[in-house]
């Protein structure tokens, strides 16, 4: 990665002029005027930061680097070479599907060791785990799919993943509705789970290493287990009759119930036994995907992490906001009692699967996201969807000319130098980096972001630079650059989950 290897380029230019920097930040600046990396060091270094910046530019020479810019009151900008980039595609057509792929997966604390050398690389993502009580909402839809894709982010970016889905299927909500059906409907709740495991699997196209049943860790007695480890390690008391759990020793606002007074154990008694679960199945992160509703119940499932005697950081929880349906630019008002009410299969059946699955992560999941349903059904390039797929198959039609046209194997790679085509090898070359930057953030909605940007550095290039010209070797180059942007295209396209068509209808 550019940014890596600029960092490193920084790092010594410090070292040799005696500072020490806790983390050095290499980031894409907002505006091209600026470079193609910046970095903030010399502000964070010492007071002379104008001073020092030059300092650090003086000491720093490589290929890597066309120039270097200082601007007030202390940022350094890079420029990427030419010839750096020409080579760029090269390793590109090298790596083909592995381009972007870790070997050791990428550090996202600052507790977590060196992975190579026996680190931590076991995540544990659980999503949905909708109560079996009726069919799956949008609210799961969001979950679901952002879940799936940072699963996808977090192979690719070296890490063993285990995609879990637990399983709700004790407790009174679940009693309630048994007793309210007749007796030849008893399994009615059961059915309900079965039919949604089904909508998941086939329709969601979401496939789930661990389906994790509640029940289980009853019928295990794993859940009596950790009850009375923690009365033993005097972590729980009883006060008025009932079990409680003493939170506040792990900075929660107050101590939370275990068992009641009148012995029905709580969902929090079941959440420790599943907790301690997961941690003795061998995953050293946890990642959970709630909704917003669930944001006070984060600090006592922390607060029992670390009774466990675990960090409070290899656990994350990713709390999504809900979901707004927007019909002709008005919010479409829901409501069950109504009928007015659209689930997440209808939303698909009308809008497809890789419209939903793309709008739903569009944006922060801490953010609310209001689906335009209009948008979602327009076969043009004003659907972010269409406009990404059409770029796929249209490179594709261009490589298919290319077969019958050329024969080719070798490439000049140092006649690419239209700014249209150095500033597409620019977007190829950031796809390492948005790998790393959302597996250490979470921030999914960065790669349907970046796809976007990547088509319209495609789409740009197809308008600036003619294919196919008299000139043989620039069409060979420009071919080589295409099948770059395919290969880069259907990876990110794969992480999002969406497909990726030779051909457009």
């Amino acid at each position: 990665m550019v940014r890596e290897e600029i960092g490193k380029l920084i790092e010594k230019a410090i070292k040799e002029l005696g500072y020490k920097v806790s983390e050095i930040l290499v980031e894409q600046p907002r505006g091209k005027e600026y470079g193609d990396c910046a970095t903030n060091v010399a502000m964070v270094t010492g007071k002379e930061s104008m001073r020092i910046a030059e300092m650090i530019k003086s000491r720093i020479k490589s290929s890597i680097i066309e120039k270097i810019e200082i601007v007030k009151p202390g940022f350094i900008n890079f420029f990427i070479s030419k010839e750096y980039l020409q080579k760029q595609v090269g390793e590109i057509l090298k790596e083909k599907e592995k381009f972007g792929q870790k070997i050791h997966p990428v550090k996202l604390s600052r507790f977590q060791r060196d992975t190579a050398k026996g680190g931590f690389n076991r995540v544990n993502i659980e999503f949905i785990s909708a109560n079996p009580t009726g069919p799956l909402t949008l609210g799961n839809g969001r979950g679901g799919f952002c879940g799936d894709v940072l699963a996808n982010v977090f192979k690719k970016a070296g890490y063993k993943i285990c995609r879990e889905y637990y399983i709700n299927d004790r407790g009174k909500q679940i009693e309630a509705l048994k007793k309210g059906f007749y007796k030849g409907e008893k399994r009615t709740a059961l059915q309900i789970q079965k039919e949604n495991q089904k909508f998941i699997t086939k329709k969601l196209k979401i496939k789930f290493d661990v389906w994790f049943s509640e029940k289980n860790l009853y019928k295990n007695k794993e859940v009596d287990k950790i009850l009375n480890w923690l009365k033993k390690k005097k972590l729980a008391y009883e006060k008025d009759g009932a079990l409680w759990f003493k939170s506040t020793e792990f900075r929660d606002d107050k101590d939370r119930v275990l068992v009641k007074a009148d012995g029905e154990k709580t969902y929090f008694a079941s959440d420790i036994a599943y907790l301690k679960n997961k941690f003795e199945r061998g995953f050293d992160k946890l990642i959970f995907f709630w909704g917003a509703d669930h944001y006070g119940y984060i600090a006592r499932l922390k607060a029992a992490a670390e009774a466990l005697g675990y960090k409070k950081e290899q656990l994350t929880v990713v709390l999504m906001q809900l979901v707004k349906l927007f019909k002709e630019g008005q919010e479409f008002k829901m409501s069950k009692r109504t009928g007015n009410y659209v689930g997440l299969e209808e939303l698909i059946d009308e809008v497809g699967l890789d419209v939903a699955r793309f709008f739903f992560l569009t944006r922060s999941p801490d953010s609310h996201l209001n689906f335009d349903m209009d948008l979602a059904k327009e076969q043009s390039e004003k659907n972010p969807v269409y406009y990404v797929q059409y770029a796929y198959a249209r490179v594709s039609s261009i490589l298919r000319k290319a077969q019958n046209n050329f024969q080719f194997s070798i490439f000049n790679f140092q006649l690419l130098n239209h700014p249209s085509e150095l500033n597409l090898i620019k977007q190829l070359i950031r796809f390492p980096e948005i790998i790393e930057d959302t597996a250490k953030d979470f921030q999914v909605q960065r790669i349907p972001q970046y796809v976007v940007q990547l088509a319209d550095a495609f789409h740009q290039f197809y308008e600036n630079c003619r294919v196919i010209s008299e000139d043989k070797e620039l069409s060979k180059a420009r071919f080589a650059l295409i099948s770059a942007t395919k290969i880069v295209l259907k990876n990110t396209l794969d992480l999002l989950g969406i497909s990726a068509p030779e051909k457009m209808r």
